[in-house]
């Protein structure tokens, strides 16, 4: 079974073994409105914890997504780039942004749980 965690910054991190889907929670999709352009990191990308990933633009504005954790790229969502909409209709389902491999998954630790980042939104 997958471990989910979130960061201050709301991005969700799912993770299975040493590989992890990543992407943006409900609440930061809320925040951005429309999502019209989502621009992934390439396959093999060194992530740094806190880093730049990816970055999602909306009708509002564009803002950086960032690495929860330290890792390496291996898949990005490529249905992103014609419907990056899915960000909006299922941001932690369909709208995943990338995947990567764990450089250091006690950074883990250092992430919240769900009940955790409800209570920092304020849900």
């Amino acid at each position: 079974m997958a471990t989910l965690k979130f960061s201050k910054d709301h991005e969700w991190i799912s993770v299975e073994g040493t590989t992890a889907r990543v992407g943006i929670t409900h609440f930061a999709q809320e925040q951005l409105g429309d999502v019209v352009f989502v621009d992934l990191p390439a396959v093999g990308t060194a992530l740094t914890e806190g880093g730049d990933a990816a970055v999602v633009e909306s009708v509002k504005a564009a803002s950086d997504v960032y690495a929860p954790v330290d890792g390496e790229v291996t898949a990005a969502n490529a249905d992103l780039a014609d419907t990056p909409d899915l960000v909006n209709t299922d941001p932690m389902g369909k709208g995943w942004f990338f995947e990567m491999t764990l450089s250091n998954p006690a950074q883990l630790d250092g992430l919240m749980d769900e009940a955790q980042y409800k209570a920092m939104i304020g849900e």
